[in-house]
C-alpha cells in the first residue's frame, strides 16, 4: 500500500494479506482487531492497541545477561521488503518454552522509546487474520502517542473478566484448578484461563516472584508451590479459631454466638498448655518442650480472641456486600493458599522455572486441594479473601478487600465466568 503524506497517512496500515473468511479469535482483544481490520477502521485499530500489551521475543540468554533490558530482535518481512519488528497481543502469543522468552509494553511506550536505527515497519500479530503493518516514522509514533493518552484518560476499569477462548481451557479439571485463581487474575486483569502464562513478560513475572515470595530459581518456586498445595502458609493461629467455632456450629447446629466461640477457644487453649512437658524424638535427639507460663498462655489466649473479633467484623462486612450469604460463616483460609497455589503454578511458568506440563500438574492439585476442603465457589471464595484481609488488610477494608470484592462479584455474576460455567464438584 503506498503510503501519503499528511497526518492522515499515519492511519493508514502497511502491506497485509486479505483476512481470512472465518476466524476463531483467540480474545476479545484479537477480536477487536479483526472486526476494525475488516471495517477499514484505523483508529479504533489503534484504539485497541493503546488498551493492551505488545510483546516482542527475545533470547532468553540476553534477557538474563541484561536483565530489564529490552532489545528489538527484528526479522526480514518479504511484503515490505525491509527489517521489522513482530509484536504480538496476549492471546497470539506461542506456549512459553525455554527460549525465546517475551518482553512487554505499551503502544506508547513504544512510541517513546524508537530509535532512529529501529525498523521501519512495526507487524502486530504477523500471519494471523488480524495483523496489520505499521511504518514506525516520527510521524506515525505521535499518533500512536495520542492514541495511548486517549486510552488514559478513559480509565478502563482495570479489574475485569478475561478468558483465552482459543489456547486456553474452559472446562474439565485443568480449567477448575485455573478458575480457583480466578480472583487474582481478574483483579489483575489477565485472562483466568491462560494455562500457558507469559503475565508481564519474563523480566516482570522473575521480579515479582523475587520481590514478593522470595522465589529466585526454581528450587525456591518449587518449595513455594508445595507449602501453598499443602496449604502451609496460612496461619495455624487463624485455622484454630476457624476450627473451633467450626465443631461448636456442627455440635449446636446452628449459629455460634462470638462470646462463645471466644470462650470455648480459651478452655482448648488451656487445656492443651495444661497437657505438661512434651517429649519429641528431633533429628537432634530426644528433647523436652516446657509447657508454657502462666503469663505465656495469657497472651496467647488475648491474641485469640481480638482474632476472633477481627474474622466476625470481617464476616459481618461480607454479608453487607455480598460475598457470604446471611447465617454462614467462612469454613477455613486455606483457600487463601490454594487459589494462590494456581497462581504460583503459572508464574513459575513465565518465569521459566517450570515447563507447561509442570505447570498443568501443579494446577490440577490446586483444584483438587479445593474441591476436598470447600463446597462452592462461593464458600472457596469467602475462605480467599478473609486470608487476604488477614494477612494485608489491618481492618482497613481498603484496596486489599475492595479489589477482591470486585472480583467476587464479578466471578458470581457474569454469565461468562468460569464459576457460573465450571461445577464445584
Amino acid at each position: 500500500m503506498a503510503m501519503t503524506d499528511g497526518p492522515e497517512a499515519a492511519a493508514e496500515p502497511g502491506p497485509a494479506e486479505p483476512a481470512a473468511p472465518a476466524w476463531q479469535a483467540p480474545s476479545e482483544v484479537e477480536q477487536q482487531l479483526y472486526d476494525a481490520k475488516v471495517r477499514g477502521d484505523w483508529s479504533a485499530y489503534f484504539d485497541v492497541l493503546a488498551r493492551t500489551e505488545l510483546f516482542i521475543a527475545d533470547s532468553r540468554a540476553a534477557a538474563d545477561a541484561h536483565p530489564g533490558t529490552v532489545r528489538f530482535q527484528p526479522y526480514w518481512d518479504r511484503r515490505t521488503g525491509t527489517p521489522c519488528l513482530a509484536a504480538f497481543t496476549t492471546g497470539m502469543l506461542p506456549a512459553p518454552v525455554a527460549d525465546p522468552v517475551f518482553w512487554s509494553g505499551s503502544l506508547d511506550w513504544y512510541a517513546r522509546n524508537w530509535e532512529p536505527h529501529d525498523p521501519p515497519w512495526l507487524a502486530i500479530n504477523p500471519g494471523s487474520p488480524c495483523e496489520a503493518y505499521f511504518p514506525t516514522s516520527p510521524e506515525h509514533r505521535a499518533l500512536w502517542q495520542r492514541h495511548a493518552a486517549a486510552a488514559a484518560s478513559a480509565e478502563e476499569e482495570p479489574i475485569r473478566l478475561r478468558a483465552l477462548h482459543v489456547g486456553g481451557p474452559l472446562h474439565g479439571p485443568v480449567a477448575h484448578g485455573l478458575a480457583c485463581g480466578a480472583l487474582l487474575f481478574v483483579k489483575n486483569g489477565q485472562p483466568w484461563n491462560a494455562m500457558a502464562h507469559h503475565g508481564r513478560g519474563y523480566y516482570p513475572e522473575k521480579k515479582q516472584l523475587a520481590d514478593f515470595w522470595g522465589v529466585t530459581d526454581r528450587a525456591s518456586w518449587q518449595q513455594a508451590q508445595e507449602r501453598l498445595t499443602a496449604a502451609d502458609m496460612v496461619s495455624e493461629v487463624w485455622e484454630f479459631a476457624l476450627a473451633v467455632r467450626r465443631s461448636l456450629a456442627l455440635d449446636f447446629a446452628g449459629a455460634v454466638s462470638v462470646d462463645h466461640w471466644r470462650g470455648v477457644a480459651e478452655r482448648v487453649l488451656r487445656h492443651n498448655a495444661s497437657k505438661g512437658a512434651e517429649v519429641k524424638l528431633t533429628p537432634e535427639g530426644v528433647t523436652k518442650t516446657e509447657p508454657p507460663s502462666e503469663a505465656e498462655i495469657a497472651s496467647q489466649v488475648a491474641g485469640v480472641q481480638r482474632l476472633i473479633g477481627r474474622i466476625a467484623r470481617y464476616e459481618a462486612r461480607f454479608r453487607a456486600d455480598g460475598v457470604l450469604p446471611e447465617g454462614k460463616f467462612v469454613r477455613s483460609t486455606e483457600a487463601w493458599d490454594y487459589g494462590r497455589a494456581s497462581g504460583m503454578a503459572r508464574w513459575g511458568l513465565g518465569a521459566r522455572y517450570c515447563d507447561l506440563q509442570e505447570a498443568e500438574q501443579a494446577v490440577l492439585r490446586a483444584g483438587r486441594a479445593s474441591r476436598n476442603a470447600y463446597r462452592s465457589w462461593e464458600d472457596f471464595s469467602a475462605g480467599f479473601i478473609l486470608g487476604r484481609c488477614l494477612q494485608f488488610d489491618e481492618e482497613e477494608f481498603g484496596h486489599w478487600y475492595a479489589d477482591m470484592v470486585t472480583a467476587h462479584r464479578i466471578l458470581t455474576t457474569d454469565p461468562a465466568s468460569p464459576w457460573r460455567n465450571i461445577p464445584w464438584e
